[in-house]
């Protein structure tokens, strides 16, 4: 099936049944899989997919038969990308209805790193608490692109994130976030004090967090230089007790620090920027009341922090 010239607008009139019906059978690869999934029987997906074909004008779906999983054509990988969006978009508009609805009751989702967890999370929580005790706030702690990737599909309605974000986002600045040098109490760098720079940190044996193209790593890598890791972990506390225990350094932000170690310097470092530690939430959508209270909440604590 395949058309020289698609007639326009002819995909105005597919319904969101048929895209999540399509990105269902891509994801299991089955069309009785994806009836599963979904709740339909295996023919009422092969009438979806079939609408959904006629309106494209094109084969989306490669059938081989037999037990060889269903996939995508390379018009059907293109109308995945779109597929995906507008399910995203129904299920971010399904979380603000109901954000809408519970008002100054119900739940609150947001997302968060551990770093902020430690570190500003806790006293954003007793502020909230105090302010809104009928809202239940469910965190989700994961790694920024998950966190992300979460607040698009609608499953979160705010999150702390990193760095650059998405144009679909607006964002409330939190903390600017210095990347340091930690360091064996008992080592020459320790006792001379000196900040470090790039090139020696990468010649240094160094504990890293799990993800290599994400942090101060990451910066070291863009800069064409090969860090000499000697093993990863991405629990703040294991990463500065290795440290502490003479096993290597760590290139950590300050957000991430126990200063109270007694077994680790902390020195400054020169030429890693800091991390922009940020709120985010999508620009489209209407905060909830519990939302617009928790950023009010964040935003009175970001300003403590900045006039320390």
């Amino acid at each position: 099936m395949c058309a020289s010239i698609i007639e326009p607008d002819r995909l105005l009139g597919v319904e969101i049944r048929h895209l999540a019906a399509f990105e269902a059978v891509v994801a299991t690869g089955s069309f009785a899989a994806a009836g599963r999934r979904l709740g339909y029987s295996q023919p009422a997906i092969s009438q979806q997919i079939a609408t959904l074909e006629r309106a494209a004008g094109m084969t989306l779906l490669e059938r081989p038969g037999g037990r060889r999983p269903v996939t995508p054509t390379d018009a059907g990988e293109r109308l995945l990308r779109h597929a995906r969006r507008a399910a995203d978009a129904m299920r971010a508009a399904e979380s603000d209805l109901r954000a809408l609805a519970e008002g100054e009751a119900g739940t609150l989702r947001v997302g968060t790193f551990q770093s902020v967890g430690v570190r500003i999370l806790p006293r954003v929580m007793r502020l909230y608490v105090e302010r809104r005790p009928g809202i239940e706030v469910r965190l989700t702690e994961s790694n920024f692109d998950d966190l992300f990737q979460r607040l698009t599909a609608g499953e979160l309605e705010l999150a702390f994130v990193s760095g650059t974000i998405d144009a679909a986002a607006d964002r409330l600045d939190v903390l600017v976030d210095p990347y340091v040098l930690l360091a064996p109490v008992q080592s020459d760098h320790a006792r001379s004090g000196r900040p470090v720079g790039v090139r020696e940190l990468a010649r240094l044996p160094l504990v890293a967090y799990s993800k290599p193209e994400e942090g101060g790593e990451a910066h070291l890598r863009a800069k064409g230089l090969e860090p000499h890791i000697v093993f990863r972990s991405d629990e703040s506390g294991i990463v500065q007790g290795l440290v502490g225990a003479g096993i290597g350094y760590a290139l950590v932000p300050m957000l991430a620090v126990d200063r109270s170690d007694p077994d680790v310097a902390v020195l400054d470092v020169i030429g890693v920027p800091p991390r922009e530690i940020a709120l985010a939430w999508l620009a489209d959508r209407t905060l909830s009341p519990a939302a617009t209270a928790f950023v009010e909440v964040v935003a009175e604590v970001a300003a403590e922090l900045h006039s320390r």
